[in-house]
This record gives C-alpha cells, structure tokens and sequence, in this order.
C-alpha cells in the first residue's frame, strides 16, 4: 500500500466512526482538522470551529470554567484524558460530549492534542435518570412508610448534625419527644388500622405546625414522634409544644363502629440544649427529653414538661 492509498484508508476510517475526530496544535490552539461528523452530531460544519476559543464559546457556561481548568492543566502535563461536559449545537440545544484526548509531546513538551468526541446524551439522560431513583430510594430508606415523615435513622443523622452545630455556633437547639396517650388502648378498642389512620393524623398535624425550614419531624417509634428545632429556645419550644398539644386535641378522626369520636391527647417532654442545660453528648441530651415525656405521662398525660429555667 503506497503512501496516498494509506492516508486514504486511515481517513476512510477515521470519518466513517460515529465520533468527531479532531487534531489541534497546542502552540497556536487552532483546529488542524475536524471530522465531518460534526454536521451530523452538532448541526456545525468543520471550518466552523477553527480555534480552541470558538469550541470554548460553544461549551455550556455551567461546564466551561472547570473543563477548560482541566484540559490546560492535563494537556501541559502531558497526561491523556477524557473530558465530560455540554457542547452547542446549531439548533440552540446542549448535547452531552465525552472528549478523550490523546496529548502528542516531543521533547517533553506538548505540541499538539488529538482526540474523539462522542455523543453520549443518552448514556448521560439514563444516568441521571439512575441518580434520580438512588436519590429517591435514599429517601424513602429514611421516611417512615405509614405516615411520611422521616424516620428514626433520618433522625439520628440530623441530631447529630445539629447539635454539632449548635455548639459551634452556641446556638440553642431544643427537641419536643412526643407520645400519643393510651395509643394500645385506641388500638385496641377501634382496630389497627384505626390506629393508623390516627398516627397519620398527628404526623400531618406536625408537618403543617413545625413547617419552618430548619424544623425537623420524624417518626421514633410505635406513637413516639420527635421534633427537632434548631436556632429555639427553651421559651419558644414550650409555646410551640402546648399549641400543638391544644390542637391535638381538635383532631377528629370519625369511627365507624363508635357514634362518639374519640378524644386524641399527647404528652410532650420539652428539652434544650444550649440555654441552662449544657450537654456533653446526643444521647445525654435527647434521654434527658425522653425523661420530661415520661414525667408527663407519669403526671396525668395529657401535658407539657420541661426543666425549670
């Protein structure tokens, strides 16, 4: 195979692949040559892009800053490389382009990049798609089925942040812990599912109550549920514990095989970390709240407890 026929051959090859291959001089970083199938991937012809500036502009705004960061840094190194990011088309649309680059050196020095581009759009839709369901299946791995509030292992993460915070920033942190009064006796006398529908009516009821961004609702346990309140204090906490208390009260759950609606209470254990109570660890301080419930419960139910300031 002679000379000519070579170059043909490998040039054959080379536009027939469904990638846009290109050579750039490193030196002048304008385009030695771009495959035609730039036209069919992006819409643009060849001669459009005649400088690494001109596919630079053409780059999604999001992506331009730490691709380029990488490029040069990768390219003067001398180190291969593939590049994720948005590249223009003609239509206006952003498509996903993979960059692999080969860096070509000679004595020790870059002189030229060559490399593919490939479209993988529909690689990149499938993979967020897939982030997505991790995402969503993350989060229902820490939300409480029944009543769709976050559950005990949510909890456990976000106290422990939270109080962290709150000592760094000696900021006060207060939890309420909460238990729906004689809940086995309402189960027992109106049937489990009865019982359902009342869990789901106090954890809707703290949803709507404790709605601020930083509030934190969950579920601990059987009919023990646990608000978190960052950046509260002890004052503010008891006020917001007895409206809630009160306004359980107003929630009424119609029975089918009782003419009378059953009244629903709660007692609810008030504690706080920062104000007159300092305290070393989580566990200290959320058994010291799990104490003022019990209290609460011991006392008559029905209430709010709390350590005197």
């Amino acid at each position: 195979m002679n000379e000519q026929k070579e170059w043909q051959f490998y040039k054959a090859l080379v536009e027939t692949t469904k990638a846009i291959p290109w050579k750039m001089d490193w030196n002048t970083k304008e385009f030695s040559y771009i495959g035609p199938q730039i036209e069919d991937i992006l819409g643009w012809s060849p001669d459009s892009c005649k400088t690494a500036q001109d596919w630079i502009d053409r780059m999604h705004p999001d992506d331009r800053e730490p691709t380029i960061n990488m490029c040069i840094a990768l390219s003067n190194k001398g180190t291969d490389y593939e590049a994720d990011y948005r590249a223009l088309n003609q239509k206006g649309d952003y498509v996903w382009i993979r960059d692999v680059v080969h860096v070509l050196r000679e004595n020790n020095k870059t002189m030229a990049l060559i490399g593919f581009m490939f479209d993988i759009s529909e690689r990149k839709r499938l993979e967020l798609e897939l982030e997505q369901l991790n995402k969503r299946n993350q989060e229902l791995l820490l939300q409480d089925p029944l009543t769709q509030v976050s559950n005990r292992q949510a909890l456990k993460e976000r106290l422990h942040q939270e109080f962290k915070r709150a000592q760094c920033n000696q900021r006060p942190l207060s939890i309420l812990f909460i238990d729906i009064d004689h809940f086995k006796k309402y189960n027992d006398e109106h049937g489990h599912l009865q019982g359902d529908h009342c869990l789901i009516a106090v954890a809707q009821l703290l949803k709507q109550m404790f709605n601020r961004a930083y509030d934190f609702v969950a579920r601990f346990g059987g009919e023990e549920f646990v608000v978190l309140l960052p950046e509260t204090s002890q004052e503010e906490a008891i006020q917001l514990a007895e409206h809630f208390r009160k306004a359980v009260n107003q929630i009424e759950i119609p029975l089918m095989s009782a003419p009378k609606t059953p009244k629903i209470t709660v007692s609810i254990g008030v504690n706080t970390h920062g104000q007159t109570q300092q305290y070393l660890t989580v566990e200290s301080f959320i058994r010291s709240a799990d104490e003022l419930l019990y209290l609460a419960k011991d006392q008559g139910r029905n209430q709010v407890r709390y350590y005197s300031l």
